[in-house]
C-alpha cells in the first residue's frame, strides 16, 4: 500500500483547523506559489524547496514532548476505538490489514475475535 494514493477523510474539528490554517497562511504569505499545506518562511516563496524541513517539524514536535510517529499511532488507535472495522482503518490510513486488526484488538479487546487455529 505504500506509495499508493488514498483519500484522507477529515473529521469536522480537523477540517475546521485546516480551513483556519489556510486562511492564516494566505494572510501571511498571500503571493506564495507553494502548493503545500505546511510551509515555512523560506519554502513559501521557493517551491523548489521541501514544503517543511525535517528540522522545522522536529522543532515543533520537540516542544510537545511526543514524536510524529507517536501522534500518528495515537490517531489510529483513537479511530480504532470509534470503530470495530479494520477495513475502515485500512481505507482511512492506508495501513496493512494485519496492522489494522492489531489496532482494533488493542483498542477494543472486548470485540476481538478468538485466534484461528
Amino acid at each position: 500500500m505504500r506509495g499508493q494514493p488514498h483519500t484522507v477523510y477529515l473529521d469536522s474539528l480537523t477540517r475546521r483547523l485546516v480551513d483556519d490554517w489556510l486562511l492564516r497562511r494566505h494572510d501571511q504569505w498571500p503571493a506564495s506559489p507553494s502548493p503545500y499545506l505546511l510551509v515555512t518562511t523560506h519554502s513559501a516563496y521557493h517551491p523548489a524547496l521541501p514544503p517543511v524541513s525535517y528540522c522545522a517539524l522536529r522543532r515543533a514536535f520537540d516542544r510537545t514532548g511526543i514524536t510524529p510517529r507517536q501522534m500518528w499511532s495515537d490517531r489510529v488507535l483513537d479511530e480504532a476505538r470509534q470503530t470495530v472495522g479494520p477495513v475502515h482503518l485500512v481505507h482511512l490510513f492506508g495501513i496493512h490489514p494485519g496492522t489494522a486488526v492489531r489496532y482494533v484488538h488493542t483498542a477494543r479487546p472486548d470485540k476481538a475475535l478468538p485466534p484461528i487455529r
